[in-house]
């Protein structure tokens, strides 16, 4: 099982050779994140709230197969490694022509910073438990 956001290929997203620009596959995968935390109450309300936030440490995308303007994608995404807290995590996303062919996979490393002290933070109990209920990979490692 995963997480699912759909969205659509626009003008600005494209490159001169009227496919997918590069960062626009990251700007997919994030908007899935966001989304992702979203479903869990982990909206920016509670982050503003919290005063901390996501950050990456790592982003890696493999580009598989071209996306054209106007496509529809779908990105699931699943939480590939953990802290048993949520502190440290890893997702992978997907993302999917709308003819179905895998076109990208973009695995990224994250953690939390408190954007007060601007060092690294863990989300309060509650929400650490629902963030470990996220979707997981079937090569999920807690670590």
């Amino acid at each position: 099982m995963s997480i699912v956001y759909e969205g659509h290929v626009i003008w600005a997203q494209v490159d001169a050779n009227m496919h997918l620009r590069h960062s626009a596959y990251a700007d997919f995968a994030a908007q899935a994140r966001i989304s992702m935390l979203d479903t869990l109450g982990l909206d920016f309300k509670t982050f503003q709230h919290l005063k901390i936030g996501p950050i990456l440490f790592r982003e890696e995308l493999q580009y598989l197969r071209e996306v054209g303007i106007n496509d529809t994608v779908k990105v699931e995404s699943v939480l590939t490694k953990a802290r048993p807290d949520g502190s440290r995590w890893s997702i992978r996303h997907e993302l999917y022509r709308s003819d179905g062919v895998k076109a990208a996979i973009i695995n990224v490393d994250g953690a939390w910073i408190d954007l007060l002290k601007r060092k690294l933070a863990g989300l309060p109990e509650d929400l650490a438990q629902k963030f470990m209920s996220l979707p997981q990979a079937e090569d999920f490692v807690l670590e």
